[in-house]
């Protein structure tokens, strides 16, 4: 995946009934802060500090150029001292991008011995941000508040934290995801409608012909494919279990030749994320399991059975945590079985085939195996199995008159025991906050079998992304009972409709 140079402008408010020295010194002050922020290494993206803002003119000049610059996916607004909140309407009024509203001041400490009313004027973030904070509330404008001293670990870490929300919102607005065939069918969750979902989310949904896809796939040059095949043979263990060896590379050539077709159509029509169905795979010789687990990982989407949301939902999740430090991966999932031992409760996750490598831990292994759905040849999957940790699972579902975010924070852990006949890559998990109330209340949210999931996120992410999407999102996590959950799908629907 390619990350892109996103930058977050800092925009501070002010007004000049103080006078020039003063705002030479708003103007000092949010230098010292934005260099700080910059300097700290925890911001994932760039600050970059914009003029004080003291009149309407500026102020939405300022919003209608965040606006036009591809590079500014939000602005963060501080009132440093008192900037009267009328000026700030019309730059509001027209902001189409994330929003953050910074709640600090320069000082941390009140300076008892030397403070005077210069200071007191000066110094009125208190004052300031809550004339701003009321004003951004009555237009109803969507945006996420933090408090606190900014130059606390706690708050950058916050900051950083909403910075990738924030790009997972812009990119949503640019989202385009391939569809090979439709959805499978009479199956209800992966429907939605998908002119909805373009208007609430930005997302493009289109589908192709499965032998326009394959007549790219059929393209491919020899050479590429024998070039894929030995980085295949090189990354991975090989785990023929009997086969015939020019047999098992043949069948692992297939999936190397449906990899490159589908990453140049991919390529080639901009799409960021790809569904297939198992049902209508015309004249493609298996159906993509390899290639899909190696797509996943370079940051395309992914969502099986037709299964448009979920792929989109997988493509939003790698955005949002593209070039994050020591991140532990992000796969589109499936919810399978469960264990229901006591003390050992567990679902089991995974899928026919499509399960990303980035969350794999210790070896990853090539095997070829039959497919009892499709009516295709054997198809090659890499077999693995899932870190240990905690991660969020997420179903975006469309209940007719409304979407709806489903956060359910999971803990993954080792299976008791090795499944040694299981031809596919695994994950076991425990839902918070046990397994009978988080299956509940998934069931009552109306949650689907297919996941988009990751460890690298947190539901306060999440949420805020559906808060800046306009949608409804619940979460299912360590405090969830299913009295107070039932309530809370009630009182939603009165707010959501």
């Amino acid at each position: 995946m390619e990350r892109k140079p996103y930058q977050f402008w800092f925009a501070t408010g002010s007004q000049d009934l103080y006078g020039e020295e003063c705002l030479t010194h708003v103007a000092k002050h949010a230098r010292i802060i934005v260099e700080e922020l910059n300097a700290s290494g925890v911001l994932p993206f760039e600050v970059i500090l914009k003029p004080v803002l003291i009149d309407s003119s500026s102020i939405r000049t300022l919003f209608h150029e965040a606006n036009e610059d591809g590079n500014c996916a939000g602005v963060i607004t501080w009132m440093h001292t008192f900037s009267p909140a009328k000026s700030w309407i019309m730059g509001l009024k027209e902001y189409r991008k994330p929003l953050l509203h910074l709640h600090t001041q320069f000082n941390r400490e009140i300076p008892y011995d030397t403070i005077d009313m210069d200071f007191m004027n000066e110094n009125q973030s208190a004052h300031g941000d809550r004339e701003y904070g009321h004003m951004v509330t009555r237009m109803g404008i969507e945006r996420k508040v933090i408090a606190g001293y900014w130059n606390d670990d706690k708050v950058k870490q916050r900051i950083a934290s909403w910075m990738r929300t924030a790009v997972g919102v812009v990119e949503s607005r640019s989202m385009r995801v391939l569809r090979i065939a439709d959805n499978m069918r009479n199956v209800a969750v992966t429907e939605g409608d998908k002119v909805e979902a373009q208007l609430k989310f930005g997302w493009e949904i289109d589908a192709y012909p499965v032998n326009e896809i394959a007549d790219c796939v059929n393209q491919i040059k020899a050479g590429e494919i024998s070039a894929l095949v030995e980085e295949y043979y090189s990354k991975y263990a090989l785990l023929p279990e009997g086969r015939d060896s020019e047999e098992f590379k043949n069948h692992v050539a297939v999936q190397a030749q449906i990899e490159l077709g589908l990453e140049q159509f991919l390529i080639e029509h901009n799409y960021h994320a790809i569904v297939t169905h198992f049902g209508d795979l015309g004249s493609l010789k298996q159906l993509p399991g390899l290639a899909i687990q190696r797509l996943m990982e370079k940051g395309y989407g992914f969502g099986g059975e037709g299964d448009w949301k979920t792929a989109a939902m997988v493509r939003l999740m790698k955005t949002m945590t593209a070039g994050m430090k020591d991140a532990k991966g992000t796969s589109f999932m499936e919810d399978y079985t469960y264990n229901l031992v006591p003390g050992k409760e567990g679902i089991l996750q995974s899928h026919m085939l499509e399960v990303c490598p980035s969350i794999a831990e210790g070896g990853i292994g090539i095997k070829v195996n039959p497919l009892s759905m499709g009516n295709r040849e054997d198809p090659a999957r890499l077999v693995f199995t899932a870190k240990e940790g905690k991660g969020i699972a997420t179903s975006l579902i469309d209940l007719g008159t409304r979407f709806r975010l489903i956060i359910n924070s999971v803990n993954c852990k080792k299976t008791e025991k090795p499944m040694p006949k299981l031809p596919v890559a695994t994950a076991f998990w425990t839902p918070e906050p046990d397994l009978t109330t988080g299956a509940e209340s998934w069931i009552l949210a109306g949650g689907a079998h297919h996941t988009a999931f990751t460890y690298d996120l947190t539901p306060e992410q999440m949420g805020d992304w559906a808060e800046a999407m306009g949608i409804e999102a619940v979460f299912i996590d360590e405090e969830t009972n299913i009295r107070d959950f039932k309530n809370t799908l009630k009182w939603n629907s009165v707010v959501y409709r």
